[in-house]
Formats: C-alpha cells, structure tokens, sequence
C-alpha cells in the first residue's frame, strides 16, 4: 500500500513540474510574456498550441494521479493524440519549405515519450481490468 501511494505521489510531483514548465513556456510564446517569443527563434505556432493543451491535460492528470482515478489513463492519452497530430503536421510543414527549430523536434520527441510514459503508469496503476485485457 505505501509503495503504491509513493509511486502516485512521484509520478504527480513530476507531471506537475513538467505540465507547469510548459504552461510557462508555451504560454510565454503565445502570450510573449517576458520576451521569450524572440528568443525562441523560429517556433512553429501550431506546435506551441498543442504543448499548451497539453499542458492543461497534464494538470488535469496531475489530479487524476492524487485521486488515483481511472479517466487519468485517458487523459493522458489524449494528451499525446494531440501532440503525435501536432508532430505529423510538423513534418509536413518541413517537407514543404516551412522554418522551425532543430530543438523543436527533440522537444516534442521528448514530450511525446514523457506523456506515453505517464500513460503506462497510469493504465497499469489506476485501470488493472484494461491492463488485463490487452496484456495477453
């Protein structure tokens, strides 16, 4: 019982940093709060929307982590429908000529890995009987 609830609390703490570190930096850019748009260089808008709802969605699972709830799963994995959409269509702005940051792609690689794994956790602590079900 305390190693569930350790694992719970873990996993809330750093979804929450990283859910309010890209609230911070999304909405910097959207918002240009601070001057971070232009040190952002050549962002794509489209991608820093969907880290700012993505955002949203983490602090919504950050919950869903603390009240142990099954929707939580869900959450997540809409999470990263909306960032893997994001990421297609980023290759699709490349392939056509558009400007972007190298960093952009790393980025999202990286964000696409941190909420798939939040993901698991999350199907494998909260949603057993679904666990279940497709792990055979």
């Amino acid at each position: 019982m305390k190693n569930r609830n350790i694992i719970n609390t873990i996993s809330a703490i750093i979804l929450a940093l990283f859910a309010l570190l890209t609230l911070f930096l999304s909405s910097s850019v959207i918002f240009d709060w601070f001057g971070i748009r232009a040190e952002e260089g050549n962002y794509v808008l489209f991608i820093v929307w969907a880290n700012f709802i993505s955002s949203s969605l983490y602090l919504i699972a950050v919950y869903g982590f603390i009240k142990r709830t099954k929707w939580t799963f869900w959450v997540l994995i809409t999470a990263l429908v909306i960032l893997i959409v994001a990421f297609i269509a980023l290759q699709f702005h490349i392939n056509n000529g558009g400007i972007y940051e190298a960093k952009t792609i790393k980025a999202m690689i990286f964000r696409m890995s941190m909420t798939l794994t939040f993901s698991l956790v999350a199907l494998v602590k909260f949603n057993k009987s679904l666990w279940r079900k497709y792990s055979y």
